[in-house]
């Protein structure tokens, strides 16, 4: 079992198209059980925090494939990396 503060420094990478999705900002919870349900990462910062940041992603927790070391592997197809424009 991992701690959130170990979880929270590893890497977010989409295994579909290798984009690296970020790190992550937050978790959320099922109150009754207190599992996590899905992982939240925070928006890239638009034109150096100028412009605000983009929408946050929020990434089911049976979307998590493989959680390494270093990484943690999300399995959320290529569409979806480009639609958000990471």
């Amino acid at each position: 079992m991992e701690r959130l503060h170990t979880l929270a420094q590893k890497n977010i990478v989409n295994i579909d198209d290798g984009v690296c999705i970020g790190k992550i900002a937050d978790v959320e919870l099922d109150s009754s059980s207190g599992r996590i349900t899905a992982i939240v990462i925070a928006g890239k910062m638009r034109a150096f925090g100028l412009l605000g940041r983009r929408a946050e992603v929020v990434i089911p927790w049976e979307m998590i494939t493989k959680i390494g070391n270093d990484v943690m592997l999300v399995r959320l197809g290529t569409a979806y990396t480009k639609k958000a424009a990471f």
